[in-house]
């Protein structure tokens, strides 16, 4: 696979994790020193975010993707990402919301990992 056929999938593969609670899995595609910037401005931990996940705080229920733009800079990468995604977040109600992830990635040890996100909508 090239490495934006790579990143795709690592795309992908965060996405069924999150509607999962696949906490293995989120541990395995983030950065131990990831941080992901909410639309309100709040920072999450790797830590946080996923326990986020795990504990109801984040309910994802399904990810419909309609764009990823990927760029690539020798063992960096940038990800744009949008979605359709099913979700109810914070004790909100379930929505369905376009939702554009941006991601920067860093090669380690020859595998891509997400190491900042920061999301908006579309």
């Amino acid at each position: 696979m090239t490495d934006k056929e790579l990143i795709e999938a690592l795309y992908r593969e965060m996405y069924k994790a999150m509607v999962e609670k696949d906490t293995a899995t989120l541990n395995r595609v983030h950065a131990d020193n990831f941080v992901l910037t909410h639309m309100t401005g709040m920072h999450q931990s790797k830590q946080e975010y996923i326990r986020a996940i795990a504990d109801g705080t984040l309910n994802y229920y399904s990810a419909e993707h309609e764009q990823m733009d990927i760029n690539l800079d020798g063992n960096h990468a940038t990800l744009t990402g949008r979605s359709r995604v099913n979700a109810a977040v914070f004790g909100g109600g379930r929505h369905t919301w376009r939702l554009q992830l941006y991601f920067q990635l860093s090669r380690y040890n020859g595998h891509w990992l997400f190491t900042n996100a920061k999301a908006s909508t579309y």
